[in-house]
């Protein structure tokens, strides 16, 4: 995942999916938008239904040339043929998941809004650093990751930062100058027509 003029789209599944379907879902979008790379972020930790969608959608993100990761599920990386692990525990398994892994892989880390977690992760080897939510919600603690965080990070640190989490059309100009990556999930899933929605976020980077 090569660092950007303009922010590229990672792409976030819903914690649930259903199979018959969403894979062309999926497909439609990766067919209308260019898309840097998909996380497979099920909510579920069965390993016969992890490894069937990863399955799915691995024949649809390498068929188009888009790489696809897993949240924090290392061991299923090599033998599911996917490119990379997603850590969502900040800085602690990063260092760990890149030797087990190897160089090629992409290890990217979830840290909240600690810029602390983001160096500490970015020094352990994460390929990326992932900031959120990026405006308050309900959800959680309540804490979110400031701008003024994605703004430090661009002008200090060379690790590509994705911002994901409570993104909308304003979240989206603002932060635009600031992040490589919009990790965009539900934002566009639960719209009735998700390669619609993500062009209209796309529109909205300028």
């Amino acid at each position: 995942m090569d660092t950007p003029e303009k922010p590229q789209i990672y792409l976030i599944t819903p914690p649930e999916i259903e199979l018959g379907t969403f894979p062309d879902r999926l497909a439609s979008v990766l067919d209308a938008h260019p898309v840097a790379c998909v996380r497979l972020a099920l909510s579920t930790r069965d390993e016969d239904r992890l490894s069937r969608a990863a399955d799915a959608l691995r024949d649809v993100t390498h068929t188009r040339d888009v790489a696809l990761v897993i949240s924090d599920h290392l061991l299923m990386v090599e033998r599911l043929g996917l490119d990379g692990v997603h850590l969502n525990d900040a800085a602690r398994s990063v260092r760990h998941a890149r030797k087990e892994l190897g160089e090629d892989a992409i290890v990217g880390s979830f840290c909240g809004p600690s810029k602390h977690e983001g160096m500490a992760a970015g020094e352990a080897g994460a390929d990326y650093i992932s900031f959120g939510p990026v405006q308050p919600s309900a959800l959680g603690d309540g804490s979110h990751a400031e701008t003024a965080l994605f703004q430090w990070w661009s002008e200090v640190i060379e690790v590509p930062v994705v911002a994901e989490g409570a993104l909308d059309a304003q979240m989206v100009r603002t932060l635009a100058p600031f992040t490589d990556f919009f990790g965009i999930g539900d934002e566009i899933w639960k719209a009735e027509d998700p390669v619609a929605a993500l062009g209209g976020f796309i529109a909205d980077m300028g």
